[in-house]
């Protein structure tokens, strides 16, 4: 796991990542981003920052991988590997907005808004997609390929909640986001 970060005027990024598009990428005057914003960034990162992604990104046989790529007062920014069979626990955000795009690999998600049922999709390299704030999912390297990810939330540090099964998320996700501006 990858931890150090490099600040960079009003805004952090991995001292690893040198390119010059990623801080005009992260916008820090922006203080919230909407879904379809964060999957235009992860987008954007994983398209045009692919070799530096790549040379940062490692595999672990133990447990996921990840790496904070950048973080704003907006946003935050993070690298994931999944080896074919690992998965994060059942989880929401929150009450933060997210977006993931797939690197390489394949992902599968098993997905529930409050109420809702319980749906699956598969995620292929260079798909990106936006979830707002209600949101509960869980992820998997699926395939016979190691996958890689690129994903936003906004706001950012803020906790997610685990869940047994997403059987068990509430009617209502209560945010544990900050209030912007108390």
């Amino acid at each position: 796991m990858t931890t150090s970060i490099t600040p960079r005027q009003d805004f952090e990024i991995h001292p690893r990542l040198t390119d010059p598009l990623l801080p005009d990428l992260l916008r820090p005057e922006r203080l919230l981003w909407t879904p379809r914003e964060l999957a235009e960034l992860t987008s954007t990162v994983a398209t045009e920052l692919t070799t530096s992604l790549r040379d940062l990104l490692r595999f672990d046989e133990e447990r996921r991988w990840w790496a904070r790529l950048a973080l704003t007062d907006g946003v935050e920014l993070w690298l994931l590997s999944w080896l074919p069979g690992q998965q994060t626990k059942p989880h929401d955000h929150g009450g933060a907005s997210g977006s993931f795009t797939v690197l390489q690999g394949e992902l599968g998600e098993e997905y529930r808004y409050p109420g809702g049922p319980i749906r699956r999709r598969t995620h292929v390299a260079g798909e990106a997609i936006g979830f707002g704030a209600g949101r509960a999912h869980q992820v998997t390297g699926i395939g016979t390929e190691p996958a890689a990810s690129v994903h936003a939330y906004s706001p950012p540090l803020v906790a997610t909640r685990e869940y047994v099964t997403l059987a068990d998320v509430p009617a209502e996700i209560p945010s544990l986001a900050p209030i912007l501006g108390a």
